[in-house]
């Protein structure tokens, strides 16, 4: 790692990077952690409008809008980006969830930890190639599930450990979002997606990092009704049941086909019951409105992402929040591991990065654990492609028809 900073290339330049990844990593330049950014993404467009979005801050742009032109893809510019990464570099993948995989396992060849958007991937044979490959080279790759860090999650993970909510029994989540979202915003690519994949995983994971359970089997089911009328062939809803290692049960439920007029992008909440105690929480309501000209009435989470006034500099901004503390997690994780082998050989510093990733496989979202997600996923599609058959998980957590 170079004493100016950690170097980061972020691919994709998506709603994503533009409202929380790149925001984190220039505030994480201005404190010294990070030092040169770099962006790759398909269209030299995107590369323009984070330019505009972003003027005061300096970054790589890949393709070079200057030597590609507007209306041109190149879907192999993060490769060229890659190339020119510095030793111990950290890869952000922040792609449509099906273009994952090739982006990290060319970063792991390369040589690069990541940090990657949630799921890992959507295929557990995909999964399992991350998990060896990173194993082989000593590679840091998490898995960004930001819902681990809202301390209304953590509330319920420190409770139940502690046997105050007894045994699971059953559970309910929901988590659905505007109709922008497969229309505006992810209209390249929502039919190669569903409101599952894209949110209701969270939940699936937090379910599995409250409780350390794992899948058995689910049903589930889809429905495409509004999407298909408006030229996407597309799920507006997806819902899921999965019964877990333990023999109790979680709904999921999710959409993003709600109304534009609705008091937030994101309704979500979970609910829990155990033998010794119960869980409630409305995730979208966390007790702060605001009433304006501008925004008319809107729920406000002041935990997610936001930024306020720095303590520090006058007229500064400072970004707060669980999704800020989840991208870090992964920037302070490779940097430690970076340090503790700097000036080692390369065979003694494969071992050292093998150790440290190894102790932090419990508690991160590293591949072995990000497989969980990505087997649910899988899962629920197969289920849903099957007229609602349940689907059951072998040894490696692969789903099969039951």
């Amino acid at each position: 790692m170079r004493s100016d900073g950690l170097q980061v290339l972020l691919v994709g330049g998506g709603m994503i990077s533009r409202e929380v990844i790149l925001p984190t990593l220039f505030q994480e330049r201005k404190r010294g952690k990070v030092g040169r950014i770099a962006i790759a993404s398909r269209r030299p467009e995107t590369i323009l409008e984070l330019r505009e979005a972003f003027p005061g801050e300096e970054f790589d742009g890949h393709p070079d809008p200057s030597r590609l032109e507007a209306g041109r893809s190149d879907p192999d510019a993060y490769r060229g980006a890659l190339a020119k990464l510095g030793d111990g570099g950290l890869v952000v993948v922040a792609t449509p969830d099906h273009l994952h995989t090739p982006v990290i396992l060319d970063s792991i060849s390369a040589g690069h930890h990541l940090v990657v958007e949630k799921p890992l991937c959507l295929r557990t044979d995909e999964a399992h190639q991350i998990i060896e490959a990173s194993r082989e080279k000593g590679i840091y790759v998490l898995t960004d599930y930001h819902k681990r860090h809202d301390r209304a999650i953590r509330a319920a993970k420190y409770k139940y450990g502690r046997g105050e909510l007894g045994e699971m029994l059953h559970g309910h989540a929901w988590i659905e979002e505007k109709r922008e979202m497969p229309l505006k915003v992810f209209a390249r690519w929502c039919e190669r997606s569903s409101p599952f994949e894209y949110i209701g995983i969270h939940y699936a994971d937090a379910y599995y990092f409250i409780t350390g359970l794992k899948p058995r089997r689910l049903v589930a089911f889809g429905q495409k009704k509004f999407l298909p009328k408006h030229g996407k062939d597309a799920f507006d809803a997806m819902q899921a049941t999965i019964e877990w290692s333990d023999g109790s049960v979680l709904f999921i439920q999710t959409s993003w086909v709600c109304s534009e007029f609705n008091s937030a992008l994101t309704n979500q909440g979970l609910q829990l019951s155990g033998t010794e105690g119960e869980y409630w929480a409305d995730h979208k309501d966390r007790g702060l409105h605001f009433v304006t000209q501008e925004h008319g009435f809107e729920h406000f989470n002041p935990n997610f992402f936001k930024a306020y006034d720095s303590f520090d500099a006058e007229g500064g901004i400072e970004h707060v929040g669980y999704g800020y503390d989840s991208i870090v997690q992964g920037l302070n994780d490779v940097r430690a591991i970076e340090e503790a082998t700097e000036g080692m050989g390369a065979e003694r510093a494969l071992a050292k990065r093998k150790e440290m990733i190894a102790k932090l496989e419990s508690v991160r979202a590293l591949p072995p654990q990000a497989l969980i997600g990505t087997a649910i996923i899988e899962g629920v599609r197969l289920s849903v492609q099957n007229g609602s058959r349940f689907v059951a998980f072998d040894e490696r957590m692969r789903p099969k028809l039951m």
